[in-house]
């Protein structure tokens, strides 16, 4: 088992790693919308908030020379299920066919007051 981090994405704010890789999986922890440049979140409603935590997820898997294109599923915690569509709408811009498994579910409350947390699968090929 091997911790991943990079300073290209928010740091744990708690007792866990950014991503661990177990053999040729990578599982990233969920990631919010925070902006590592800034500390805050990013500006914006949902797609805005969508494309960082997207962006976060992106920089950890490049720290170990992976891309999007690697990932075989990811999970989406959402505030209100009623910014799927436009999460979805800016989710299809870091994924390309064959999409990766997905599931879709809305919590409660997230990190921070975040509306989205997502988090992935990826496989080392």
């Amino acid at each position: 088992m091997k911790a991943i981090a990079t300073p290209k994405a928010p740091g744990a704010i708690g007792p866990y790693s950014q991503a661990i890789q177990v053999g040729n999986l990578v599982f990233t922890s969920g990631q919010i919308p925070i902006d590592p440049a800034t500390g805050a979140f990013a500006e914006g409603g949902i797609k805005e908030q969508t494309r960082q935590s997207l962006t976060n997820v992106k920089a950890i898997l490049e720290e170990v020379g992976l891309t999007m294109g690697n990932v075989v599923k990811t999970t989406v915690f959402m505030a209100d299920m009623n910014d799927f569509a436009d999460m979805n709408s800016v989710y299809a811009e870091f994924f390309t066919p064959p999409y990766p498994a997905r599931s879709a579910v809305a919590v409660k409350t997230l990190p921070k007051g975040a509306l989205v947390e997502i988090e992935v699968v990826a496989e080392v090929v």
